[in-house]
C-alpha cells in the first residue's frame, strides 16, 4: 500500500491509542499457530488461511464462530480459550520482539507529552505478557482489554473507554490499527485511524476506509519528524 498524500498532523491529537496484536508485536502468526494447535486437538482441519476470517475479533468470539461454523459441538468454550491463551503466552515468551518502530515511536510520543493508550481485543493477561516481554509497559498511560466490554471490535466500546480514561475527547485521539475490524472500531468511536496492515492482512482493499495508511511505524514516525 503506497503512502497517501494526506498525513496525520501530530498537533491535531492529544492521545495516540495503539492496538496490540500486529501493531506492537508480530503476534498474529502466533495466534494462528496456537489456534491450529488447540483446535486440532478437537479434530479441526482449519489452516492459518482460514483464520484470516476472524482476525481482529476477541478470542471468545473466534472460538464461538468456528465452533458453530465447523459444527464441533464444543460445550466448554472457556476451556478452549484458556488452552489457546496458554499456548500463545508460551510462544510470545520464547522470542519477544517488538515490530519495527515501536520503541522509537513510543519514545517520540512521550517526548512530545502525548498521552498513550492501548486498546486490544486480547485479554488483560496477554496485555501484561506482551508489555512485560517487550519492556514497554512504562510508556502507556492506560491499557484496556475488550474482554471487559459487552462487545469486542468492530464495536467502538474499547476505544471509547480508553479515551475516557485518558480524559481526551475521541476527536482528539489517533488510533493505530492493523485489521479491518480494528479500523472500523476506531472510526465508529469518532477517532481518526491510521492503518498499518499486518503483513498477513495485506493487501485488503477494505482497509482504505482508514484515514491514514503507512507501511510500518517507522514510516509514520518519519512523517512526524
Amino acid at each position: 500500500m503506497s503512502q497517501p498524500e494526506i498525513q496525520p498532523i501530530l498537533s491535531d491529537f492529544d492521545a495516540v491509542i495503539f492496538d496490540m496484536d500486529g501493531v506492537l508485536i508480530d503476534s498474529e502468526p502466533l495466534w494462528k499457530i496456537a489456534m491450529e494447535h488447540v483446535f486440532g486437538q478437537y479434530g479441526s482441519t482449519l489452516t492459518h488461511q482460514d483464520f484470516q476470517k476472524t482476525v481482529g475479533l476477541r478470542i471468545d468470539q473466534v472460538i464461538s464462530f468456528w465452533n458453530t461454523h465447523e459444527k464441533w459441538g464444543l460445550t466448554d468454550l472457556q476451556l478452549v480459550e484458556n488452552q489457546i491463551i496458554t499456548k500463545l503466552i508460551f510462544l510470545i515468551q520464547q522470542a519477544p520482539h517488538p515490530l519495527p518502530g515501536v520503541i522509537e515511536i513510543l519514545s517520540f510520543l512521550r517526548s512530545k507529552n502525548k498521552k498513550i493508550g492501548l486498546a486490544t481485543s486480547s485479554s488483560q493477561k496477554l496485555i501484561e505478557t506482551v508489555l512485560d516481554s517487550l519492556g514497554i509497559g512504562s510508556y502507556f498511560d492506560f491499557t484496556y482489554s475488550a474482554e471487559f466490554e459487552p462487545h469486542g471490535k468492530p464495536h467502538p466500546g474499547v476505544y471509547i473507554q480508553v479515551a475516557s480514561a485518558l480524559h481526551v475527547a475521541p476527536q482528539r485521539c489517533l488510533v493505530i490499527e492493523d485489521s479491518f475490524n480494528g479500523v472500523l472500531a476506531g472510526l465508529s468511536a469518532q477517532m481518526k485511524v491510521c492503518c498499518i496492515p499486518e503483513k498477513t492482512h495485506f493487501p485488503n482493499p477494505r482497509l482504505t476506509v482508514a484515514d491514514f495508511h503507512f507501511t510500518n511505524l517507522l514510516q509514520l514516525l518519519d512523517a512526524w519528524q
